[in-house]
């Protein structure tokens, strides 16, 4: 699926310039931890967040994520949009909640690209 399209599904508004919406994305996943993105998506997925602080930026790039989707409509500081543009992520803003934002693209076709997390990760003490 292509990120217009993406775009598109969720309503959403591109929050900065000189980006390729054009670009085939194959997957995607969803988090608030940053930790957790770091240690479950997948390369060249899209991250859906309800963070927009310039980290979530810096994760992304370490992830290598190929765009950020900020969820409930969230406006991110003028440092996190500059950040993006940039390192050419797109960064992406939309309306909908964390999970029907999810939900729209998986119903739409679109895979995810999380990483199965152990039990034994969930009570590492």
């Amino acid at each position: 699926m292509k990120l217009n399209e993406i775009v598109q599904k969720l309503n959403g508004k591109v929050l900065n310039s000189k980006i390729n919406l054009e670009i085939e994305v194959k997957g995607a996943g969803g988090a608030d931890l940053m930790s957790d993105v770091l240690a479950s998506i997948q390369p060249q997925a899209i991250l859906l967040t309800g963070l927009c602080n310039p980290q979530v930026v810096r994760t992304a790039m370490m992830a290598d994520v190929l765009a950020i989707v900020l969820v409930r409509g969230k406006t991110p500081p003028a440092e996190t949009v500059q950040l993006a543009e940039n390192e050419r992520i797109p960064l992406i803003s939309t309306p909908f909640g964390m999970f029907e934002a999810c939900g729209i693209l998986y119903q739409a076709g679109l895979s995810c690209l999380e990483k199965p997390v152990s039990d034994q990760d969930c009570f590492a003490g």
